[in-house]
């Protein structure tokens, strides 16, 4: 896996039900190298600090593998990397095999694989319609936020290198198929609870569904 595009937001304004507000969500590519902190990435937006940012929501990586297929569905839009919101552009990033817990180097942090991105709708208001939330969810492809594990810099050009991959086998795609699941799979409910790497609160929600 290979960082094809680093990619930041300014403020942004947007209107949402007759509301003026600020998101962080039109992300672009910047040449700099970027420091990954334990709650952010150095420089970029974060607007909404309850669902964005944080320990477990530190930094949203995307696979550049899956932009021909939203290009395709959205040709009329002025296509970029950065246009899911994602700080790491990752070509190869495959959440069916990305395992929650699991270790990986990037440049010179150490990062953890935590959760896969739920989307909202500032996704839909960049898209321009709040269709693509239902195709986000459909498609099955919705990246991953990483845990911090040591800050440090990052850089276009640099590769993910597992370093532990997690002994759990729960991946982010079969946890992500789960919380919108109408029918929880037990098993993957069980693996879910088990996981370490997963947030309480996240686990919390699940424990209805035992």
């Amino acid at each position: 896996m290979k960082i094809i595009s680093i990619n930041i937001a300014e403020p942004t304004t947007i209107f949402w039900n007759g509301k003026k507000e600020q998101t962080g969500i039109y992300k672009y590519p910047t040449n700099n190298s970027l420091q990954l902190g334990q709650e952010n990435v150095e420089g970029d937006t974060i607007i909404d600090r309850k669902h964005h940012g944080g320990e477990f929501k530190a930094c949203y990586l995307f696979s550049s593998d899956d932009y021909p297929y939203w290009k395709e569905k959205y040709p009329q839009l002025e296509w970029n990397w950065g246009m899911f919101g994602e700080n790491l552009t990752v070509k190869g990033l495959d959440e069916s095999k990305l395992r929650i817990g699991s270790i990986y180097k990037i440049g010179n942090s150490l990062v953890q694989i935590s959760q896969p991105r739920e989307p909202c709708y500032k996704l839909g208001i960049r898209f321009g319609t709040q269709e693509i939330l239902k195709q986000f969810i459909n498609h099955e492809r919705p990246g991953t936020y990483v845990k911090i594990l040591e800050i440090g810099k990052v850089k276009t050009g640099d590769v993910m290198v597992l370093v532990k991959e997690s002994e759990n086998t729960l991946t982010i795609q079969q946890f992500y198929t789960l919380l919108f699941a109408r029918k929880k799979d037990k098993g993957i409910l069980k693996l879910a609870l088990d996981n370490n790497a997963l947030p309480s609160y996240k686990k919390e929600k699940l424990k209805k569904y035992l």
